[in-house]
């Protein structure tokens, strides 16, 4: 066999093998199942999702805005942080990052007789004491700024996507939220939040908020007092988010949608998500029916 012939049924095979590896790998995509919901998934939360996927979102939405703004500016993730003390009845449900430490408290002691000395009791005559380890809960947050680096360098645009923290009203994680969002509002900075949780307490508004599940919130550098809300579903596709940067500079639409939805099945969502678990708060009677509906016969 000539050696040309050669390197064309080689070329061949080799065509054949990469047509089949791309076709494989797309079915493979497309047999990851979907949502069953249009819009933002509830279950996501209600299933103890929701620290996963907050770090996936926010991974998303930095590098959606870093491959499009201007090269004038640039995008950063950061993070804060803070420990709770975890109490005897509660906070069970959350991930945390232990530290442990255990204390002994004052019991009592024998007291020792005139001309002796006080013994310890064997060990095998000790009764067993019952006692609460010091654990700590870290929590990290993590959000988006953008900068603005010529003519100099300066904080534009804060982007926020809402934790359950933020929203449990007294807690250390609604203080410190809402510091930052009261210094970002009187400041010349534009101020993104994404409320994709349907438990907690809103942020403090003049007005009342609207009646969905989940809201989508630009306020403009300089103009907090008319802050440009969204109403967001899960009966229906998440509106298209706008990122404001610094004049005149256009805005910077985000397809949250497609992001949540890419989500969901590449980290295989479906074989976390129990269905059949009520969700709290409980659904308004036009959403458990159209929930019901939807959800005729979902796999717990």
């Amino acid at each position: 066999m000539c050696l040309s012939l050669l390197r064309c049924l080689l070329f061949a095979d080799l065509r054949e093998a990469t047509i089949q590896i791309a076709f494989f790998g797309s079915a493979a995509e497309t047999l990851l199942m979907k949502s069953p919901f249009p819009g933002m998934d509830p279950y996501i939360e209600a299933c103890g999702l929701w620290g996963d996927f907050h770090s996936h979102l926010i991974e998303g939405i930095c590098d959606r805005l870093a491959q499009t703004v201007p090269v004038k500016y640039v995008v950063r993730t950061g993070e804060r942080s803070y420990v709770v003390l975890v109490e005897s009845e509660g906070k069970k449900t959350y991930p945390f990052f232990p530290d442990v430490s255990v204390t002994t408290p004052r019991g009592r002691t024998k007291t020792a007789k005139k001309g002796g000395t006080a013994l310890a009791e064997p060990a095998s005559q000790t009764e067993p004491l019952t006692m609460r380890a010091f654990v700590q809960e870290e929590h990290r947050e993590a959000f988006i700024e953008i900068y603005e680096t010529s003519p100099e360098h300066r904080l534009v645009t804060a982007v926020e996507v809402l934790s359950p923290s933020n929203k449990h009203s007294g807690s250390e994680g609604w203080d410190l939220y809402q510091r930052k969002r009261q210094s970002l509002l009187l400041s010349d900075v534009n101020l993104v939040e994404i409320d994709l949780l349907r438990g907690g307490q809103r942020m403090p508004m003049l007005d009342p908020w609207p009646d969905s599940p989940f809201t989508l919130l630009v306020a403009r550098a300089k103009k907090f007092q008319l802050c440009r809300v969204w109403p967001a579903h899960f009966q229906r596709p998440l509106p298209t988010l706008l990122v404001p940067l610094a004049k005149p500079d256009p805005d910077i639409p985000v397809g949250l949608q497609a992001m949540i939805d890419a989500i969901y099945q590449r980290f295989r969502y479906e074989r976390s998500v129990d269905y059949s678990k009520p969700l709290l708060p409980p659904l308004g009677s036009k959403e458990a029916a159209w929930l019901a509906k939807r959800l005729p016969a979902m796999p717990g």
